[in-house]
């Protein structure tokens, strides 16, 4: 069994196969983890916010069919210790390949999450280790705003405040039964009925009209999955800001700018 404190870390790195990401087909590169901000890849900037977080086993990027060939060199240059896994064609089947084989818990982001940092991936960790089954990372909409006014745009409404996602997640081994909230596809801000057929139509009612608290809703979602569920709170709004379009990646970049003055 492996020590409690160690973890893998999964990076959702595909794009759809046989279609380019138009971020990528605006900044001429084959592929979206490709695409430079601030001198460096997507990718480049997420593996670096993982160079210096102690207990990771292993990190495992899930990429579609052909783009390996792509990416290795990035990940080679990071020092790190990286695999590469198939892609399948839900978020929901690809979080389980990245996860075969894993001893312990997965902490899991995405490629264009370039503004992640150490601390958001150790907190995460230290969650699972002290026994939580399902931890989601989120940002109060003050804090974003204040990051960016333009940074985000929809938010999730609780009683106690708005939040929004900031794309990690961690999950035990017993965990991953929450990964199939996400086989539809994720953004669920976008996509409401999607939502609901993932945690029900009550919680979604419930959660739409802001008639419980934050921690509240962690408890029921985790009584629908039979799961220990919680959220973390990052206090840094930056954090939920990814790299979607040209209008976030100018936001990020800005914000990368300034993290490094």
């Amino acid at each position: 069994m492996a020590d409690q404190g160690h973890f893998t870390i999964v990076i959702l790195a595909a794009q759809r196969e046989g279609r380019l990401d138009p971020l990528a087909a605006q900044a001429g590169v084959t592929h979206k983890c490709l695409v430079p901000i601030q001198g460096r890849p997507l990718l480049a900037h997420v593996l670096g916010a993982l160079a210096t977080i102690e207990g990771v086993d292993i990190i495992r990027i899930a990429v579609e069919p052909g783009a390996e060939e792509m990416l290795r060199p990035i990940a080679d240059a990071s020092g790190l210790p990286v695999a590469f896994v198939a892609a399948a064609d839900t978020i929901t089947d690809s979080v389980y390949a990245a996860a075969a084989g894993s001893a312990g818990p997965v902490v899991i982001t995405t490629a264009d999450n370039v503004l992640l940092t150490p601390a958001a991936v150790r907190r995460a960790a230290d969650r699972l280790a002290s026994g939580d089954d399902m931890v989601i990372a989120l940002a109060r909409k003050e804090d974003v705003l204040l990051a960016h006014p333009e940074g985000q745009r929809r938010f999730y409404r609780f009683r106690d405040g708005e939040f929004s996602n900031c794309n990690l997640y961690g999950v035990s081994r017993r965990g991953l039964v929450f990964a199939e909230t996400f086989r539809e596809g994720g953004q669920f801000a976008k996509n409401p009925m999607r939502f609901a057929r993932a945690v029900g139509f009550l919680n979604l009612v419930i959660l739409r009209l802001g008639l419980m608290t934050l921690d509240r809703a962690m408890e029921r979602l985790g009584r629908r999955f039979g799961l220990r569920v919680s959220a973390l709170v990052l206090a840094d709004g930056a954090q939920a800001i990814d790299v979607d379009n040209q209008r976030t990646h100018r936001i990020a970049a800005e914000l990368l700018d300034r993290r490094a003055a």
